[in-house]
């Protein structure tokens, strides 16, 4: 998409920044994917850009696989809400912790003594990496020696997981595992849009699990909830290809992103 065309795509929230939310993932959004997950940064020109943003806009927020905690470190942005484990934690600007939601918090227990059972020598050995996200678990096999070997691990973990009656989530080179309820980043941001004043959002994501974003914006327009929705998606040659089927924009990668938020941000 030319310089042009994004500049119209994105008027409606230019026109009318204060009534505006503007949403994003983190990983492959923001931050460009790297072989260890923390070692992921948010460059310095994104970074200002997102601060020059968040002056102008009436709601910025960043959604994130990652804990509510983490990806407001990685970002290193305070005046801005994260919503972290997928939406189920939420950190909103100013504060100094972050929320869960009250109907996971009995799962937490659960799903960590599911991790402990899962992080077994042999996993470490093939250098899979468990994150424990409170009520989700991630398993992480990029990096790892033989990934193919590191792979058929995790499905055997996800073949537990499913006949423990919890739920798989796949992603890029990541399981999750999810209790049996919903978590998801469409019914995050649906929850988190229900009490700010803003009539139209916009979501910028690259993985599966952004799809869910993408079709709750899609709900609330056609619900009457919100006057317009736009939906970014950020092309890689990992994400699955309804990222870019089902976005309203296409961009290519952070650097697509980068191109964007100055678009966001200019005047």
């Amino acid at each position: 998409m030319t310089s042009a065309l994004r500049l119209e795509a994105l008027e409606p929230l230019r026109a009318e920044p204060a009534r505006s939310a503007i949403m994003f993932d983190i990983d492959g959004t923001l931050a460009p994917i790297v072989e260890q997950p923390s070692d992921a940064r948010v460059p310095e020109r994104t970074r200002k850009l997102l601060i020059a943003i968040a002056r102008r806009y009436g709601v910025v927020a960043c959604v994130s696989g990652r804990r509510a905690s983490e990806a407001r470190a990685m970002v290193a942005i305070g005046t801005i809400t994260y919503m972290g484990s997928h939406g189920a934690e939420l950190l909103r600007a100013g504060w100094t912790e972050s929320v869960l939601d009250p109907s996971l918090e009995d799962w937490v227990r659960r799903m960590q003594e599911f991790g402990r059972e899962a992080d077994t020598s042999d996993l470490r050995r093939r250098r899979v990496r468990v994150e424990d996200k409170g009520a989700i678990l991630a398993f992480h096999w990029r990096g790892a020696p033989d990934e193919d070997v590191a792979r058929a691990a995790i499905d055997a973990i996800a073949a537990k997981a499913e006949a423990a009656g919890l739920r798989t989530h796949w992603g890029r080179k990541v399981l999750e595992v999810r209790p049996p309820v919903r978590i998801d980043k469409g019914a995050g941001i649906t929850t988190f849009l229900e009490v700010v004043d803003v009539d139209r959002a916009m979501y910028v994501g690259d993985d599966a699990t952004d799809l869910d974003a993408f079709r709750a914006l899609s709900n609330l327009v056609e619900e009457g909830r919100l006057a317009q929705a736009i939906r970014v998606g950020v092309r890689s040659e990992e994400g699955p290809s309804e990222i870019t089927s089902e976005a309203d924009v296409v961009v290519d990668g952070t650097e697509g992103v980068l191109e964007l938020l100055g678009v966001l941000a200019s005047d």
